[in-house]
């Protein structure tokens, strides 16, 4: 009875293994392209001026205007003559998507390396420090919705996607769609490149540079922030060339932007604004929000008001139905606190904005200028509208206005706002 008690078992397991079938599955992939450790570690050098190609966030400092070439590097544009805008020289950073400026010392992302720079020369910049493994591992975003193929950490940096085809074996039971990659990418990548880190927002002195709204980096005090999607990360700068990080704490979810103002910090996140105070500069301390639907949400912040414009149709919908393109004029507490939604006004597409005073840069649909004193009607007081330009991100400083589109970089003088002036430009690179 033994005996045949086993044949059975024997034959049963030979049955469900023949319906087991296995099939291979092809299919078209992105696949990841690395940039070893150490290559990505020996790779900063200053280089020959380059054509711009896709430039990203803009940082001021000292009559040079940052200009930051997406995942490659910095082009570092002189504008001591406003009218004739000269690109010097171009630092070779891979990974770089931000920067942030500390008298001499220039503050970089390189995928998970933040490194430091020297630019009191800008013919013989060079790196200084570098902390490494300071940030998650992350991932350039793909320009397809093509598979993920699988992402070996170990490997170094991915730098690119290369589309092949892929081969898999699946078994007859398993049930479609099968995503490949996506266990492995969600484990590896918290966050894609294109929302890394950003630049130093609403902040200028003699110590520090200037940058946009779109900022990620921030200077103040004796430190350095800086943000992914879901974490703060803090430096001690007071020795600039010797960063030391602090601590990095979790400050909520899809945090996109970050501004300092007035010993505080506010964040725009796809979900609202999120404001944190720094009496403690080493422990920033989160004190009230604002939240509205999820859309794109870059902030900036006088007087008592916060500007916000809010953008959807994009990624940052994160596939929702809400169509929703507007600036909205908040008003905040003596101590940030509280805050109260005083006027909506429809816009196009906002991206990046910019103050100065009354008068408020906003990157809609071309550049729009508006005198904000009357808080109730800014849609009526309408100063100036340059249209057929693609617009990302402002910084107004001086009476000059420094702009940055997809299709390059503009200066403009608005000393008379009755006959605002475009006094240089540098286009990009013409794509053959």
């Amino acid at each position: 009875m033994k005996h045949i008690k086993l044949l059975f078992y024997f034959i049963s397991v030979l049955v469900l293994t023949s319906c087991m079938d296995t099939y291979t599955e092809e299919y078209m992939a992105n696949v990841p392209v690395y940039m070893s450790y150490d290559k990505l570690r020996s790779a900063v050098k200053a280089s020959p001026a380059k054509e711009l190609e896709k430039p990203g966030k803009i940082y001021y400092k000292d009559n040079y205007l940052l200009i930051v070439e997406k995942f490659k590097g910095i082009h570092v544009i002189d504008v001591s003559n406003p009218s004739k805008p000269q690109n010097k020289t171009f630092v070779e950073i891979p990974g770089c998507v931000d920067i942030a400026v500390k008298n001499n010392i220039l503050y970089a992302d390189s995928y998970v390396d933040l490194v430091a720079l020297d630019v009191s020369d800008i013919t013989k910049i060079k790196e200084v420090n570098r902390l490494k493994d300071i940030y998650p591992y992350a991932v350039p975003p793909t320009d397809n919705q093509l598979r993920i193929g699988k992402v070996e950490k170990e490997k170094g940096v991915v730098i690119a996607w290369e589309q092949k085809k892929e081969h898999n074996k699946l078994e007859e039971q398993i049930i479609y769609p099968i995503y490949y990659g996506w266990e492995s990418y969600q484990k590896n990548s918290n966050l894609s490149m294109d929302a890394a880190f950003g630049s130093t927002g609403g902040i200028s002195s003699a110590s520090f540079g200037k940058g946009g709204s779109m900022a990620r980096f921030g200077l103040y005090d004796n430190f350095l922030y800086t943000v992914d999607q879901y974490q703060l990360f803090v430096f001690n700068v007071s020795d600039a060339s010797n960063p030391v990080k602090v601590v990095t704490q979790p400050i909520g979810w899809n945090v996109e932007t970050m501004f300092l103002y007035d010993h505080h910090m506010f964040l725009g996140t796809t979900n609202g604004m999120i404001i944190l105070e720094l009496e403690n500069p080493s422990a920033p301390k989160q004190i009230s929000s604002l939240w509205h639907a999820t859309t794109c949400d870059p902030v900036v912040v006088q007087d008592g008001y916060a500007y916000i414009t809010l953008r959807s149709g994009t990624t940052c919908s994160r596939g929702t139905n809400v169509n929703l393109n507007v600036l909205d004029v908040v008003k905040l507490s003596a101590d940030y606190k509280t805050n109260n939604l005083v006027a909506t006004y429809d816009m196009k597409a906002p991206y990046g904005l910019g103050i100065d005073g009354n008068t408020l840069f906003l990157c809609d649909d071309g550049l729009k200028v508006f005198n904000i004193a009357d808080k109730l009607n800014i849609n009526k007081n309408l100063i100036a509208h340059f249209k057929d330009i693609k617009t990302y991100d402002v910084i107004p400083l001086n009476k000059f206005l420094f702009m940055i589109g997809d299709d390059g970089f503009y200066l403009y003088d608005y000393a008379n706002l009755k006959n605002i002036k475009l006094l240089g430009s540098i286009s990009v690179k013409k794509q053959s």
